[in-house]
């Protein structure tokens, strides 16, 4: 193929990627717009008309302001692609003549950094415009800088090092080093799997041992009788940055923690915690995390293996304003290429989620009788995080990991009345 027609087929499926998207969230907010005059049937006995007002302004501002974002993003890749810009960066930093893995780590940074730049404005009006606006947002500047400047410091440390990795795999493994790469990459992510519950996750939050008390005891409890270990039980400091809240369990075997934050012990009432982590102990029962392990270890490795494959492909670097052909290239290009052209695979993964948490309602009605407790619970929480009630279906289709609030209400009350 000649690079006007890589660059033509990948025109295509961004711009129909684009549109596509485009399409779904107005959808989603004509869907919104169309219900926002009373409260769906299925949540007037919890939700007042003045809440769900509330709900519906926050949903429609956060839809909106995605489109806005997306045309912006759309815009700026456009012109980086068009304009040959990836080609002109490439040829600065050969003419400095630096080893190849080093021009490599350099290209890629760069690129990264132009992209991460042009998401600070819509991040910032998103953190102190929309999310204050609503009463969310609780983060201050000093936060938000600091939280930048971590990120940025962790992902060069994470990142060079893998990057430096590869290249040498590339030049120096042989035929089947995409093979022995994706052996090491897979390690690697393993590793920081176990390491980000003690070292990554403190260094953007604190994380406090669940005080003594009757939560703690019974929480204890509920582990006992599930068979659920865990290394510990924690809340975690989350209204420093977001009223919204969440529970979840991280890191592997028994070095299993308990995360609680703080706005979830502070919104919900002691039994709809303990649904709640009956539903995330259900996931980890069901081995609903291990089952997408395999997923994500042979997407690594088809991706390295692409890599392989079209590292010959001149053509292809010439549609991206390429002249050489590069590992490092190659990796920006591909990036670029990810979303597009296989966006269209996405409700297979939603769909699969999805599943994922229909079985773990089921697990936690069917242990602990918890069916009508985590009705509430998710109720509740939808209420204080002005969840969107009336969400386009083709628009949650595609994109929700988790069931609608009203699909999932309509589960939990099956799942109670059959003695759930």
């Amino acid at each position: 193929m000649t690079p006007s027609g890589f660059l033509a087929l990948y025109l295509a499926f961004f711009g129909f990627e684009f549109l596509f998207e485009t399409i779904l969230t107005r959808l989603n907010l004509r869907a919104i717009d169309k219900n926002k005059s009373s409260v769906p049937s299925a949540f007037r006995d919890y939700v007042d008309g003045d809440m769900y007002k509330t709900s519906v302004a926050y949903s429609l501002a956060r839809g909106r302001f995605s489109i806005a974002v997306s045309v912006i993003g759309a815009a700026v890749v456009l012109a980086v692609v068009l304009s040959g810009s990836l080609g002109v960066i490439d040829n600065l930093i050969a003419g400095i003549k630096l080893p190849p893995a080093v021009e490599g780590v350099l290209f890629v940074a760069i690129v990264a950094a132009v992209f991460h730049i042009t998401s600070i404005p819509p991040s910032l009006y998103s953190q102190f415009v929309i999310e204050k606006r609503f009463g969310f947002s609780t983060i201050t500047a000093k936060t938000y800088i600091l939280d930048e400047i971590k990120s940025i410091a962790l992902s060069t440390v994470l990142g060079i090092p893998l990057l430096l990795l590869l290249f040498w795999f590339i030049r120096s493994a042989g035929e089947y080093w995409w093979f022995f790469a994706f052996l090491a990459v897979a390690a690697l992510q393993l590793a920081i799997t176990v390491i980000y519950p003690v070292l990554i996750a403190p260094l953007f939050n604190k994380f406090s041992p669940l005080e003594e008390g009757n939560l703690r005891t019974k929480i204890e409890k509920l582990a006992r009788d599930l068979n659920f270990t865990a290394s510990g039980i924690f809340v975690m400091d989350g209204s420093r940055r977001s009223r919204h809240s969440n529970a979840y369990f991280t890191g592997f075997g028994k070095a299993k923690r308990i995360v609680l934050y703080d706005t979830l012990v502070q919104q919900l009432e002691e039994r709809q915690v303990l649904a709640v982590l009956a539903h995330e102990i259900g996931h980890q029962k069901l081995r609903h995390i291990l089952k997408r392990l395999p997923v994500s270890l042979l997407l690594t490795l088809l991706s390295l293996f692409l890599v392989d494959v079209l590292l010959g492909a001149d053509p292809l670097f010439a549609a991206f304003g390429i002249q050489r052909a590069t590992a490092h290239g190659l990796l920006v290009i591909l990036a670029f290429c990810s979303g597009p052209f296989t966006f269209l695979l996405t409700p297979l993964f939603t769909s699969w989620s999805r599943r994922h948490e229909y079985q773990a309602d089921k697990f936690a009605a069917e242990s602990g009788g918890y069916a009508g407790d985590l009705k509430r619970a998710l109720i509740k929480l939808g209420k204080d995080n002005k969840t969107n009630l009336t969400p386009h279906p083709l628009y949650s289709f595609f994109h929700y990991s988790h069931p609608a609030l009203s699909e999932r209400v309509a589960y939990l009350e099956e799942l109670e009345s059959a003695g759930g």
